[in-house]
């Protein structure tokens, strides 16, 4: 029997110490060492020794091949049910894929990937693992959900290699494990949550899946800053990974992908939480744009660009006179960070001092933007609330601001246009690079070149 010793691992990347120290030397994070017991070595035939000798593909013959020679007959993808959750997907799932879908507590994690069962057993065999809640506090949740469970396969189980004794009985397309940080591995001996245990726990499912061709679909949970629990070897062996977020309003969802070696990073999925479960959202630019009738000052509509499509959203920013030595600056839904850049080009390139000055912009809807196209937008917003002057609501905007006060075109812009013309946009401001080479009937195309040029239009 293989003795036990005591190591410390760092749960933000899993690196391993001999003894505890307060700042992990390999990625820089504080507080996150732990001490964790494991066996010095697994027997040598034991399951867990051949997990950790082989790789997270689940190959284990010893043999070469010419790429040009490896066959690239791929299955089509299997729909989910959902269009915005195949979108996030990249065209759907794939067979042999594993994908990590996270959140907060509460963000509809289980009941997104129970509806999704729902809609699959109809037409492929699925297997429903769960190792947090009962089977009938699950047929109790499909039941208020309205699911049909007839065909639905389901178990309670948190051994690893019993769901994939299971599974490898069953052959279903679809696995679908709750969560991962429940679940445990034979011949580990640290708690269900560990890092040796999510570890583990990954790198089996991720075999399993690659060897069998049943796409793995894990729940992971979120710390309190909104990362996925566990080491970082967690994100890096599955294929694709995914954030269900809940913004300030509660009643949307959105589905945001991180990771994916199957289609474009970045892209979302919206949907919307009701009583009888997740609701997608085909329009999500309708939500997102729901503004009054008379437009306060300081208001403007945006096109930003998420993942493979325009979006459409209302940016708002307050400029006031502050009452403290150190004005506040405060931006919710966008970078904090840019906004100081911005205003230190306005005063710099425009002579548009706001140092005493409260600023503060918001994104309406929760909705989280990276996009550097904001910085138009935002720009005119901090020019009307300061004027105390409103913009026209037909008005929409999108273009990068350069730290030489130049404004620089975007990745495009010709669709953005287009989904603000759809949308009924009649006067458009962009950057001089991103004009459209074909004008539309009735729409008014205004081209900037430099920060300056903004201060005309309002």
């Amino acid at each position: 029997m293989a003795k036990s010793k005591s190591i410390y691992i760092c749960s933000a990347c899993g690196a391993r110490y001999p003894r505890w120290q307060g700042i992990c030397s390999e990625c820089g994070e504080a507080a996150s060492i732990s001490e964790v017991i494991e066996s010095s070595a697994p027997s040598a035939g034991s399951k867990a020794a051949a997990r950790a000798l082989s790789g997270f593909a689940g190959a284990t013959e010893n043999t070469v091949y010419d790429l040009s020679g490896v066959d690239l007959t791929s299955k089509q993808r299997v729909s989910t049910g959902y269009s915005e959750f195949d979108r996030v997907l990249g065209g759907g799932i794939v067979a042999g894929s594993v994908v990590l879908i996270g959140g907060n507590p509460g963000a509809g994690k289980s009941t997104l990937l129970l509806q999704t069962v729902g809609k699959l057993c109809q037409s492929h065999k699925v297997l429903y693992v769960t190792g947090e809640e009962s089977l009938q506090q699950v047929a109790i949740r499909a039941n208020r959900l309205k699911i049909n469970s007839n065909g639905i396969k389901i178990a309670a189980q948190t051994s690893i290699d019993q769901i994939c004794q299971m599974a490898g009985e069953l052959k279903p397309e679809v696995l679908i494990v709750d969560s991962i940080q429940v679940m445990h591995v034979d011949g580990i001996e640290s708690a269900p949550g560990s890092v040796s245990q999510v570890r583990e726990g990954a790198a089996a499912l991720t075999q399993f899946a690659k060897k069998s061709n049943i796409a793995v679909f894990m729940i992971g949970h979120v710390t309190k800053d909104g990362t996925l629990a566990g080491p970082k070897i967690l994100e890096h062996c599955v294929d694709c990974s995914v954030i269900l977020e809940a913004g300030t309003d509660m009643r949307y969802r959105t589905l945001r992908c991180q990771k994916n070696r199957f289609g474009a990073v970045n892209e979302i999925g919206v949907f919307a939480m009701t009583d009888g479960g997740l609701v997608e959202v085909k329009n999500p630019s309708a939500i997102f744009l729901n503004r009054q009738e008379q437009v306060a000052p300081g208001s403007l509509a945006m096109v930003t660009w998420e993942g493979t499509r325009p979006l459409l959203v209302e940016l708002q920013s307050l400029v006031d006179s502050s009452i403290f030595n150190n004005p506040r600056r405060l931006s919710l839904g966008t970078d904090q960070n840019r906004l100081s850049m911005i205003l230190s080009v306005l005063h710099r390139h425009a002579g548009f001092a706001l140092a005493d000055q409260d600023v503060f912009v918001n994104i309406v809807g929760g909705l989280k933007i990276e996009d550097t196209s904001a910085d138009v937008p935002l720009v005119l917003a901090l020019i009307s609330s300061f004027k105390n002057k409103p913009i026209d609501k037909g008005t929409i905007a999108f273009g990068e601001i350069g730290l030489t006060g130049e404004i620089r075109p975007v990745a495009y812009g010709q669709e953005r246009i287009s989904e603000a013309v759809k949308q009924g946009f009649v006067k458009i401001i962009v950057p001089y690079d991103n004009a459209p080479r074909k004008k539309e009937n009735g729409v008014q195309v205004i081209t900037v070149r430099r920060v300056s040029d903004l201060f005309n239009l309002v």
